[in-house]
């Protein structure tokens, strides 16, 4: 949900997904549309009648918040057989060396230094 945050942020409504806010009716509001526009159609109508953004993230985030009990295995596994012998290039390797790094600590696994170094 940290897409949600960044997305609401420029916008100047990042407080409404937030429990206990004071934002106004017109903010709200505009959440609501960034949601609507940003959710699949069936989802849209499942939630139509909430009207509160922080119940609806709520709501979002207990369906499709379990990325990292997913991804996180895949992204190790794809770690754990990275080899430079496998890219025919060294700009395809380093991108994708510097994308699992990222993903993996996105999703809490922490990479060293040392376990960059070893992989190249």
């Amino acid at each position: 949900m940290i897409d949600v945050k960044m997305h609401l942020d420029p916008i100047g409504i990042q407080n409404v997904i937030y429990e206990f806010n004071e934002c106004s009716t017109q903010e709200k509001a505009k959440a609501r549309v960034f949601f609507c526009k940003h959710i699949n159609e069936m989802l849209r109508f499942e939630y139509l009648d909430i009207t509160n953004p922080n119940i609806l993230q709520n709501h979002l985030k207990e369906i499709f918040n379990h990325q990292k009990e997913v991804i996180l295995p895949n992204c190790r596994d794809e770690w754990r057989i990275l080899r430079f012998q496998d890219f025919k290039k060294v700009n395809e390797y380093n991108s994708t060396l510097f994308r699992m790094c990222s993903q993996l600590k996105y999703y809490g696994h922490k990479v060293t230094d040392e376990d960059v170094l070893e992989k190249t």
